[in-house]
């Protein structure tokens, strides 16, 4: 019977070529983590009063940065202010980052495994994290709304494209916003 060593081993082995380089393209999460994040609840305790639905601004931002040739830190900001005709009722700010290892994958859909594919993979944890924090600050968890990464990357690319074709070609590469 083999040990899982021996299948980890075996499964290293095969997909290395014959001068011992690995060619098999691999993408995925190595680890994820809260980077920063911040709460408020700038007008407690007169905020647990107010009746009044509250106003959700929920607003994302993705990031990319190389860590190494094969591992880039993907950020998933999610800035959320809660408010009413009274004032605002809670802020929350999250970094929330994972470690993606990507090893042989072509430079265009390492950019949307990156800039779509991690930060829907990070989304259920960071809205866990959020959901926590508000339940922390002392009001109902709030549960963000399921976002189509692949979607909104893919009208940045479109919105970019069609910049650059009417003559606004010194825009900025897709991937900082979504």
């Amino acid at each position: 019977m083999a040990e899982e060593g021996d299948v980890l081993t075996d499964l290293n082995n095969n997909a290395a070529a014959g001068n011992g380089a690995d060619t098999q393209p691999a993408a995925g999460i190595i680890t994820q983590y809260v980077k920063d994040m911040s709460v408020e609840n700038p007008n407690a305790p007169d905020s647990y009063q107010w009746q009044e639905q509250p106003k959700m601004d929920v607003q994302f931002n993705i990031g990319a940065e190389p860590i190494s040739n094969e591992v880039t830190e993907v950020t998933l900001k999610m800035n959320i202010n809660a408010s009413t005709e009274q004032g605002t009722i809670y802020i929350v700010e999250l970094d929330y980052c994972g470690l993606v290892g990507i090893r042989n994958i072509p430079e265009d859909q390492a950019h949307a495994f990156l800039f779509a594919e991690a930060p829907r993979i990070l989304f259920p944890f960071a809205r866990r994290v959020v959901a926590d924090a508000v339940r922390d600050a002392g009001f109902p968890p709030l549960m963000v709304d399921p976002v189509d990464f692949n979607g909104l990357y893919v009208q940045q690319l479109q919105a970019k494209r069609a910049q650059e074709e009417a003559g606004g070609g010194d825009t900025p590469a897709t991937g900082g916003d979504a």
